[in-house]
C-alpha cells in the first residue's frame, strides 16, 4: 500500500531494513544510560546537524511530539505575550497552547488557504516570542523561508520559534536567525511516530535560564534547563524512544548519502508535476491560489 497523508506518511523505503537491524540488535531492551544508547543519540545529533545545517552552538533535544515542542517552547521562553501568525490548524493550535498557558497570546491572521505579507506585518515592541507554522500540514501552504528570516532581521530582539513539522528537511533554515525550530518524524523523514525533535540556540536556553532566575517556572523534566546537562551526556531526563531515535540516526544518513541538494531537487520536480496537474484539470482547483504560497 502507498500512503498520501500529511503524516504519519508513507515509512522512508530503508525503514524496513534498519527496523530489522533494530530488532536484530535488540536495540529496543538497551539502557537509556549506557554506552550503545550514547553512541545512538550522538550519531543522531551529528547526522542532523550536517543534513540540516544546525550549528554546532544550538542545541538538539529529543521530546515526545510537535504538541509537546510547543508547550516546552511557550514554557521555557516566554513571560508576558508571544505573537503567533495563523492561517490554518497546526497555526492555531500553537496559538491555543499559549491561551492555555496563560502566556497572553496576539495573533496575526490570515484567510486558510492564504500566507502573509511582509511589508503588512506589524511586531508590537511587547512581544517576546514570535510563533510560525512555516508549512501548514492543514492547508498546503508554505511560507517562504526568506519571509521568516527577514522578519528575523527586521526584529532581532525577539525570539523566533518556527514549526518545520511537515516540511523538514526541505527548507534552508538559517539557524543563524531562527532561534527555535522543531518537527516530529513521521512526515518528512518517513518513519513511525513518537519522536519530536527540538533545535534551541544559546539566544533561547538563556532566555530558560532567566525565566527560573525570576522565580517563575519553566516546566519541569523537559525544561530546557533539565535538558542541557542531560544532552552534554548524550541522554535524555526520562526513558526516550530509543528504537525510532535509532531509526532516525539511520534515516538522516541515508538523506546526506543521497544529498540534501538532491532531495530539495526532486521534491520541486515533483510538486510541479502534481501542480501542473491540477492547474490543467477541468474537474478539480487548487486551494492555494497564489503560488508563492503554494507547498512543494
Amino acid at each position: 500500500m502507498l500512503y498520501f497523508t500529511c503524516g504519519p506518511s508513507q515509512l522512508y523505503p530503508t525503514v524496513k531494513q534498519h527496523m530489522l537491524a533494530a530488532l536484530n540488535s535488540d536495540i529496543g531492551s538497551i539502557s537509556h544510560r549506557g554506552e550503545a544508547f550514547h553512541r545512538i543519540f550522538q550519531t543522531a545529533q551529528e547526522n542532523l546537524r550536517k543534513l540540516l545545517g544546525i550549528p554546532k552552538r544550538h542545541h538538539i533535544f529529543f521530546v515526545s511530539s510537535s504538541l509537546e515542542s510547543m508547550e516546552r517552547i511557550l514554557e521555557n521562553c516566554l513571560i508576558r505575550k508571544s505573537l503567533h501568525f495563523v492561517n490554518g490548524a497546526f497555526s492555531q493550535k500553537f496559538f491555543e497552547i499559549a491561551r492555555q498557558l496563560g502566556k497572553n497570546p496576539a495573533t496575526i491572521e490570515a484567510e486558510w488557504g492564504s500566507g502573509f505579507d511582509i511589508e503588512k506585518v506589524r511586531i508590537p515592541k511587547n512581544i517576546e516570542l514570535v510563533a510560525i507554522t512555516q508549512n501548514e500540514t492543514s492547508t498546503g501552504v508554505a511560507l517562504p523561508v526568506f519571509f521568516i528570516h527577514e522578519l528575523a532581521k527586521r526584529h532581532p530582539d525577539k525570539l523566533f520559534a518556527v514549526d518545520i513539522v511537515s516540511s523538514v528537511p526541505y527548507p534552508k533554515i538559517d539557524f543563524g536567525l531562527v532561534d527555535i525550530a522543531f518537527f516530529s518524524v513521521q512526515k518528512g523523514f518517513g518513519l513511525p511516530p513518537g519522536l519530536g525533535v527540538l533545535i534551541v540556540s544559546p539566544k533561547a536556553a538563556e532566555r530558560s535560564s532567566y525565566i527560573l532566575e525570576k522565580g517563575l517556572s519553566a516546566g519541569s523534566y523537559h525544561s530546557f534547563p533539565t535538558l542541557l546537562p542531560k544532552e552534554k551526556d548524550n541522554e535524555t531526563p526520562e526513558t526516550p524512544n530509543v528504537t525510532n531515535l535509532y531509526l532516525l540516526s539511520k534515516i538522516a544518513k541515508d538523506m546526506l548519502e543521497d544529498g540534501i541538494d538532491r532531495i530539495r531537487k526532486e521534491t520541486d520536480e515533483k510538486a510541479a508535476i502534481m501542480y501542473s496537474f491540477f492547474e490543467n484539470s477541468p474537474h478539480f482547483s487548487l486551494a492555494v491560489k497564489d503560488s508563492v504560497f503554494r507547498s512543494p
